[in-house]
């Protein structure tokens, strides 16, 4: 981050944590912010806190929320140096504690573990001459008064007020790389941060386009491994002979084309994060290596007798329905409760249309500016058409959509005429009716069926619509997939039990 080392001259900083690893970590990037080591103290606690505010000049205080006992603690360091500016720390915030630090004296309030760049950030507004505005991931905490909020928890609207001028559901439209200030996104980041800390594996679910390397990235870069590779495989992208040595390396003269020794990914990801995208893909065999690899942590490259002992978070992501394939015996099941340990599922586009339109301008901004034509803006009938598209390749084809047209067309705006035929522009619900038109069970029978019978064909034929994929044949039928699955349950018991007359 060689721009941001201007960030940090001759300031001073103090590290308040009970966790040294904690202290360490932070100290470190501070250091590659550009901070003299020399400048920063490491306290354990809170009276030693308040001997290096006495007996130091500090610039800018990290205070763990933990470790200061909440606000109390905090507003009393505040107050004995009111010139130091206060970045509280917590290993999980809230809008409401977020609140309550500014309220104490705290000029933001930052999420443990704290990602380089989003501390470079966090500096900029709490060294010497920023404005007394934190924009926090919980929204934008202002002190009316036009300085740091007071230092006293007795203080009274007169004195200060503290606003959250956007709750954390509306303010946070960009989170990392991802855009969106839907409800379904807000869960979503939610759920990153809590887990974002954690050595757990985590398995990422969600249909092709909805941005699951994104969410592993933003798993990796909230991380204490964030300054370590995070290294990324694509299961169904390798042929599954060469699978095992893209993963676990080779030595010299193992196979054909084996021309030198060579690590995997798994050796490469050391101290930072292996991410395997469409699990699902990967042959049986190898899952078996997978498993002794997590279990163990050990590594033996392709031809090799020897182990390497590693030291990766393992995150994964697959567009399938992991149940049904291990239903089909195309998944391991110990596997696959080693690696579903932490799940995050990333909602299709037509389950968050507000965000539509925000990633449509964001991306037409971005690909305008990279083909160098004059497109700005989306007529008011262009927008209607895109809130109304299925989207079945969800982010990823409308940012192709985007970019088809900025290259394709000229202009300032950009017309209805310009989408691209094969886009789709009915509502995700037609998918249902196309369903009921083909085939209404009452013309096809002579005699009236049993409920089951018709809920059956309805599912079995929206499901063969969508290549089997349980999740999009759920969304189309406005159900949740738990509900295949148990009616499907539920259809087997009923053939067991002697009702074998279903239609063909």
């Amino acid at each position: 981050m060689g721009s941001e080392r201007d960030l940090i001259g001759s300031e001073r900083f103090c590290i308040l944590d009970r966790d040294p690893a904690a202290r360490r970590q932070l100290s470190t990037k501070l250091i590659a912010l550009g901070a003299g080591s020399d400048r920063i103290f490491e306290v354990p606690g809170w009276g030693e806190a308040v001997n290096c505010l006495t007996d130091e000049t500090i610039d800018v205080l990290f205070a763990d929320m933990d470790t200061t006992d909440g606000t109390l603690g905090l507003a009393d360091l505040a107050q004995t140096a009111p010139q130091t500016s206060i970045l509280a720390t917590s290993g999980s915030a809230s809008v409401t504690m977020a609140v309550d630090a500014v309220s104490a004296g705290a000029r933001d309030l930052l999420i443990k573990p704290i990602a380089e760049g989003r501390l470079a950030d966090r500096l900029k507004i709490a060294l010497p001459g920023t404005d007394k505005v934190a924009t926090t991931q919980f929204g934008r905490i202002r002190s009316v008064s036009g300085r740091p909020a007071s230092s006293s928890c007795k203080s009274t609207a007169n004195d200060t007020a503290v606003t959250i001028a956007d709750t954390a559901s509306a303010d946070r439209a960009d989170f990392e790389r991802f855009i969106g200030r839907s409800e379904a996104m807000q869960t979503v980041y939610k759920q990153i941060e809590k887990i974002a800390g954690s050595n757990a594996p985590a398995f990422i679910t969600g249909e092709s386009g909805t941005g699951k390397e994104l969410c592993a990235d933003a798993l990796h870069q909230r991380s204490a491994r964030s300054g370590h590779p995070f290294i990324a495989i694509n299961c169904s992208a390798i042929p599954k002979d060469l699978m095992e040595s893209e993963i676990f390396g080779h030595i010299r003269g193992s196979f054909t084309g084996a021309v030198e020794n060579r690590a995997g990914a798994a050796e490469l990801a050391d101290g930072g994060t292996l991410f395997l995208d469409e699990i699902g893909e990967m042959d049986l065999a190898l899952q078996a290596k997978l498993l002794r690899f997590i279990q163990t942590g050990a590594v033996q490259r392709v031809g090799d007798a020897r182990t390497r002992q590693v030291d990766v978070r393992i995150i994964c992501a697959t567009h399938r329905d992991p149940l049904t394939d291990i239903q089909a015996g195309r998944f391991r099941e110990d596997l696959f409760y080693r690696l579903h340990v932490l799940p995050i599922h990333l909602p299709p586009l037509r389950s968050r249309r507000a965000d539509i339109l925000n990633l449509a301008n964001n991306f037409l901004a971005t690909h305008a500016k990279e083909e160098g034509c004059g497109f700005s803006a989306f007529s008011p009938e262009a927008e209607e058409a895109l809130l109304s598209g299925d989207w079945p390749g969800n982010v990823r084809q409308l940012e192709n959509t985007i970019r088809q047209i900025t290259v394709m067309n000229e202009g300032t705006r950009v017309e209805v005429s310009m989408l691209p035929p094969t886009m789709k522009r009915t509502q995700t619900h037609s998918a249902t009716a196309r369903v009921y038109e083909t085939r209404t069970p009452l013309q096809d029978h002579d005699s009236i069926e049993p409920l089951w019978l018709q809920e059956r064909r309805i599912i079995e034929a929206t499901l063969s619509r969508f290549q089997d994929n349980i999740a999009l044949a759920a969304a189309a039928l406005e159900i949740s997939p738990s509900t295949i699955y148990r009616k499907r349950q539920s259809w087997e018991a009923k053939l067991k039990n002697g009702h074998r007359h279903m239609a063909n």
